[in-house]
């Protein structure tokens, strides 16, 4: 064994070793039995100079890159706002941090996440259904104005974002750690990058449904209920719902059809065009219908990534 990778393990006589067999035919050599117990810890230094939501985006980043433990120390102490508001949004946008220890200066929090109760597909479909849901909701809102149900959407895309950070947290500590990768349900380290963008898609629809709930909170009463517009917004929710079918079965030609099936939104353009030519619409009933026909390309790009996936997979 090389010297320094023993010390740098902390292995001694007799620790147990375990061999991991590769895609690629190499055999993986891991110190399971140390590096399972062993906690990344990095400082956070947070100057009053920084907002909180600066120094808040600095956490997230660490929380991306893995760290077991992450402490934010203030030199000059924390303002009771401030630490308010650490607690308060680290409870409320990541998954599995909690603060476990605090004094005047630092505030420790430890992630305390066990990736098998919550692997990949599992937190992937979470953010699936509160986007399916949302965006059924956000047309009924548009419809009957119901401004209530809008203020509703725009609170679970929070939801949705914990679980965008979730899987990037994921996907980056798997690529390094194959044990990981295995126990979050990834069999090649290349199938990362895959849910990488994937994620990201997902994660913008859900900021596109939100927009349409607070342009719906905008207008100032319902939308006529043959307005086009609600067409639109069946046709993006069932391209977005075949898009997660096919991402699902990675099936090359339903997912052919899910992309063929999004371009009709054309369609709809060419007749916003015409009518626009007779009436004009207001700015949130535009930005409405933009944010449909994004979701609706986002969704067709899903079903472009199921076919890559499904190739790569066959593979194998």
């Amino acid at each position: 064994m090389p010297i320094k990778w023993v010390r740098d393990c902390g292995l001694d006589a007799g620790d147990a070793l375990t061999l991991i067999p590769q895609s690629d035919c190499t055999l993986l050599l891991s110190a399971d039995s140390k590096i399972e117990n062993k906690k990344h810890e990095s400082v956070i230094e947070i100057t009053q100079e920084d907002s909180p939501e600066d120094n808040f985006r600095i956490l997230v980043s660490h929380y991306l890159a893995g760290y077991d433990l992450i402490r934010l120390v203030s030199s000059k102490g924390f303002h009771a706002h401030d630490r308010k508001f650490f607690k308060d949004v680290t409870r409320q946008r990541l998954i599995g941090i909690e603060v476990i220890e605090e004094s005047r200066n630092e505030i420790l929090l430890q992630s305390l996440m066990n990736y098998q109760e919550l692997p990949l597909e599992k937190a992937l479909q979470n953010m699936l259904r509160l986007i399916s849901s949302m965006l059924e909701d956000v047309m009924l809102a548009l419809k009957n104005h119901d401004l209530e149900l809008a203020r509703d959407i725009v609170n679970r895309d929070n939801e949705v974002d914990r679980f965008y950070l979730l899987t990037v947290r994921q996907l980056k500590v798997a690529v390094e750690d194959p044990k990981l990768a295995e126990r979050i349900g990834i069999e090649r380290p290349r199938q990362c990058l895959g849910y990488r963008l994937v994620t990201k898609i997902i994660e913008r629809i859900g900021d596109h449904v939100e927009k349409i709930a607070r342009q719906t909170i905008l207008m100032d009463s319902e939308v006529p209920e043959r307005d086009e517009v609600f067409a639109m917004g069946a046709l993006a929710q069932r391209v977005f719902k075949d898009s997660l079918k096919a991402l699902e079965d990675k099936d090359i030609g339903y997912s052919n059809k899910v992309v063929n099936l999004a371009r009709k939104f054309e369609d709809y353009t060419i007749m916003r065009n015409e009518q626009e030519a007779q009436r004009c619409r207001s700015e949130q009933m535009a930005s409405i219908i933009h944010s449909l026909q994004r979701i609706s390309e986002y969704s067709a790009d899903i079903a472009e990534m199921s076919i890559n996936m499904g190739v790569e997979r066959r593979r194998g």
